[in-house]
């Protein structure tokens, strides 16, 4: 039996043991802590976002598979060796007369050795095959294509980065509103108390501005909760680690917003990465139909082997004196089509179709492309028409709102006139930030429609 300490032990052993693994971890790494621009973020999500290092791969991929298809055209060589036991060997029947008997009568008689082994090289070398051939042509379109959908990868995450990027700036900034609208109306609260403290207002007032103040409050908190969030989103997009923090030190600025934009240059399709992927698309579509066609040629290709025989009725392949016997040969092949049951042609005539479909569906970008250009160029200019005249309903409201505020300090003026024009204010300073959000997307959408991103 198990002592009563020994038992102990084991309990003690069991307790710390979780601690002990633990402390032999290596340790996890520190949460960092990054200051970037708009373009450092952009240049972070580039290198680190999964979509973009699944693009990267692709490439690689394609790559090896382009490898794979040169293989194909260099000689194919391989060495290969066999050994047999004949456990029973194959009997024929002889005529007899062959060892003096009678004709007519035949004899029984096993041919070969119990042993028989054979070692040697061979050779497989394709002189011309269309299809290799246009393999090897296609090789750099290939690389090119999936080169071309990392770019369109990259471009639709920088876009992303942008707008979430500006779009925490403008959300800062309105945190810096309701911060200022929080002082003054806790002041006007504090000062309505006073006020009914001395006996020159009314309870009605206080709680009424304590009621505004509870509502900015709330709006605050929900703005904090919406960047909170925006900056994990930013993260994830970007490939950082959720724990690390991010600092960023852009700003944005009505000016900014509008400035470049708009100027007059001209447009081609090319610009586009999408355009350009379909371009590579026909082509390559282009080397398959090729493909299917020049499958209808000869293929003319080259076999060679070199081997050793040797046959023992024992086991004795090792000596010296042991006769070995070359075996060698070259043989080219020529092989003619003749008739495939069609099938060939039915191939040519279906990528021939899918070509076809290809062409049709870089036409329909075009009118997509047409319609996403206008459509931005609308919204870009709507939005900076509404962010002008939301910029100036701000400042009149601000405007309104300090001279209510100083009628009222003075005794002219009314607790539902200051009311008023705080909640005029608060709304003219949501629709103020409403329109930047509305306005950065917008610009960014031009960007990426006309190719400038």
């Amino acid at each position: 039996m198990m002592k009563k300490g020994s038992k102990g032990a084991w309990i003690m052993m069991l307790i710390l043991l979780p601690a002990l693994v633990w402390a032999q971890q290596p340790p996890a790494t520190p949460p960092q802590v990054y200051s970037f621009s708009a373009q450092q973020a952009v240049d972070y999500g580039l290198k680190n976002n999964v979509q973009v290092k699944n693009a990267l791969l692709q490439v690689q991929i394609q790559e090896q598979t382009n490898r794979e298809v040169t293989g194909s055209a260099y000689p194919q060589i391989s060495a290969d060796g066999s050994l047999t036991y004949n456990a029973k060997l194959p009997v024929s029947l002889v005529p007899a007369e062959f060892f003096g008997g009678q004709p007519g009568e035949f004899a029984k008689v096993a041919f070969g050795l119990k042993w028989n082994s054979t070692y040697g090289v061979s050779f497989n070398q394709m002189l011309f095959d269309g299809q290799v051939f246009t393999g090897l042509q296609a090789r750099k379109t290939l690389i090119d294509y999936n080169v071309k959908n990392v770019e369109v990868t990259e471009e639709l995450i920088k876009a992303n980065i942008y707008k979430i990027y500006y779009q925490l700036i403008v959300g800062q900034r309105q945190i810096q509103l309701l911060d200022s609208n929080i002082l003054v109306i806790r002041k006007l609260v504090n000062d309505n108390q006073i006020m009914y403290d001395n006996g020159f207002a009314e309870k009605l007032d206080v709680n009424r501005a304590s009621v505004q103040l509870a509502n900015v409050e709330t709006e605050r908190l929900n703005a904090g909760n919406q960047i909170a969030n925006g900056f994990l989103a930013l993260k994830v997009l970007m490939g950082m680690p959720v724990r690390d923090s991010l600092v960023l030190t852009d700003t944005i600025n009505d000016q900014q917003l509008k400035d470049g934009v708009l100027e007059a240059s001209a447009f081609d399709y090319s610009q586009r990465k999408e355009f350009q992927s379909a371009d590579l698309g026909i082509r390559l579509q282009e080397y398959n139909v090729q493909r299917y066609k020049l499958s209808k040629i000869p293929t003319l290709s080259l076999n060679g082997y070199y081997n050793r025989n040797a046959q023992r009725d024992k086991f004795d392949f090792f000596k010296s004196d042991g006769d070995w016997f070359d075996i060698s040969a070259f043989t080219l092949n020529l092989r003619i089509p003749i008739f495939s049951g069609f099938s060939t042609n039915a191939r040519i005539a279906r990528e021939r179709l899918i070509l076809r479909q290809n062409q049709n569906q870089r036409e329909a970008l075009k009118l997509d492309i047409d319609n996403e250009i206008r459509s931005a160029t609308n919204n870009f200019n709507y939005a900076v028409a509404n962010l002008d005249n939301q910029k100036k309903n701000m400042d009149l409201a601000q405007t309104v709102y300090d001279q209510t505020k100083k009628k009222y300090e003075v005794g002219t003026g009314s607790q539902t006139d200051i009311n008023i024009a705080q909640n005029d204010l608060r709304l003219a300073q949501s629709n103020y930030i409403n329109a930047m959000y509305s306005a950065i997307t917008a610009r960014i959408d031009f960007l990426k429609a006309t190719g400038k991103l």
